[in-house]
């Protein structure tokens, strides 16, 4: 979680980290374990045909806190740079 908040290029929201995915741009996924149960299956099973390692975070406004915003999110990730 500490790569998150330190990092300065971060995508935010579901789908801009499946997109990032699938164009093989992310370096690392997060995902809420409060977000809907079908967009949580949709971000880890992508990340894991992609290979693309997933951190699992407690609560949606946990992780929007950690991308600097006051809003809670459902996924985010880090790109490869």
């Amino acid at each position: 979680m500490e790569s998150l908040k330190n990092s300065e290029n971060r995508i935010v929201g579901t789908k801009a980290v499946l997109r990032a995915m699938k164009a093989g741009k992310l370096q690392k996924a997060y995902v809420a374990n409060d977000v809907d149960t079908y967009l949580f299956q949709q971000v880890v099973r992508t990340a894991e045909e992609l290979q693309v390692p997933v951190v699992r975070v407690a609560t949606m406004k946990e992780l929007g806190e950690a991308c600097g915003m006051r809003i809670a999110a459902a996924s985010a990730g880090i790109p490869k740079l």
